[in-house]
């Protein structure tokens, strides 16, 4: 396949940002992969802002990305469906930046979740991740954010009478357990969270995508053993850092059997999120806000991403990252500096499992839901 490859040599260049060490042309890298026979599905992206919106269409497009199930706020949805026209489906989720974030994590997403489905969405996200009990301290009840916690159930129920999916964010890297989650007793271990999400895929028996290769594509024996013991439950291959992390550090033979075994549940995101306060310098005290301050720096932002996850999935590329990732210094401050990357190794997918992958997995799964509206 084209892309990068194993002759590609690249370095970090002198102007090297964190969302492109190598400084590269990500509109002429785009044309160097391969012009597939259907368009790409990203099932988890974060699309929001009018003008972003646009710059991340862009992004899209000259990845082949034909759509995009992106968890946009609510009072977003219609400027950027005005963007992105039938290339964009919505994911309900609450509204994160709300005044009343206890309010707008519980009671209030059930309201909001009725007037998301009004819009054609038919997908609902239920994040718990551990950081989450951060969230749930602040509110005064330890246990607010919990995946069973009951104000979540009723959200779930409501979901399910209308006729929705689910999609849930479980866990975080290895590298926090490390390092932000030593606290067990606050944060519980890894295996921990799975166990509330296990009674849920039991209780609720629609579908249930599992973001971030389900929490865990550091350990392919517990997701094997999470799929077969589920049969409702998929995994979207989202968090473009993560992914490249942790499905590098797997032999392909693993990859390939792993896909294989489970061929039309395992499907491509990428998480990107965009936002308008990219296009300018912020003064807010967010992270995610202060990657990208100019419309340039917002396209290196989206198309790094595309360009890191198709170099991952179709070719042989051997090399760095052109991503930074902070990870490696979280970990190992001594031997990491913050425009350090891991290695990316391509796993080059068989041209039926890369098509069950980008597209067919999703459709077969997702399309049928948004056909009513």
């Amino acid at each position: 396949m084209s892309g990068p490859t194993l002759q590609d040599k690249y370095s970090l260049c002198p102007d090297a940002t964190p969302a492109n060490r190598f400084c590269l042309d990500f509109e002429a890298e785009a044309a160097r992969f391969s012009r597939l026979p259907y368009q790409i599905i990203d099932v988890h992206s974060h699309v929001g802002g009018r003008e972003a919106s646009k710059i991340y269409r862009k992004a899209a497009e000259l990845y082949g990305i034909g759509l995009t199930y992106s968890m946009t706020p609510l009072h977003q949805v219609e400027a950027v469906r005005e963007v992105m026209g039938d290339r964009i489906r919505f994911i309900a989720v609450p509204d994160w930046r709300a005044e009343d974030k206890k309010h707008a994590m519980g009671y209030g997403f059930i309201e909001s979740i009725r007037s998301f489905y009004d819009l054609g969405t038919r997908i609902c996200k239920f994040w718990a991740a551990p950081r989450a009990r951060d969230y749930a301290e602040e509110f005064g009840d330890p246990d607010f954010m919990a995946l069973d916690a009951p104000h979540r159930l009723e959200a779930m129920e409501v979901a399910a009478d209308l006729g929705m999916c689910f999609m849930a964010h479980i866990a975080d890297p290895d590298t926090w357990f490390k390092t932000k989650y030593t606290d067990s007793s606050k944060y519980g271990t890894k295996r921990k969270q799975y166990e509330a999400f296990e009674m849920v895929l039991d209780r609720f028996k629609q579908p249930w995508i599992g973001a971030h290769f389900g929490g865990w594509p550091e350990d392919l024996i517990f997701l094997g053993d999470l799929l077969d013991r589920h049969d409702n439950l998929y995994l979207d291959a989202s968090a473009t850092k993560w992914i490249v992390r942790e499905i590098s550090e797997h032999p392909r033979d693993q990859i390939i059997e792993f896909l294989t075994r489970y061929k039309g549940r395992i499907l491509f995101g990428s998480d990107i999120v965009s936002s308008d306060d990219h296009l300018e310098d912020s003064d807010e005290d967010n992270e995610m806000l202060k990657k990208a301050s100019s419309h340039e720096e917002a396209f290196d932002l989206y198309a790094s991403r595309y360009w890191a996850l198709r170099t991952l999935w179709e070719t042989d590329y051997a090399g760095e990252s052109p991503i930074a990732d902070p990870d490696l210094a979280m970990v190992d401050p001594q031997r990491h500096g913050e425009l350090d990357a891991p290695q990316l190794r391509g796993m080059s997918l068989p041209d039926d499992l890369l098509k069950s992958f980008y597209h067919d997995g999703a459709m077969d799964l997702l399309d049928s839901w948004h056909q009513d509206q």
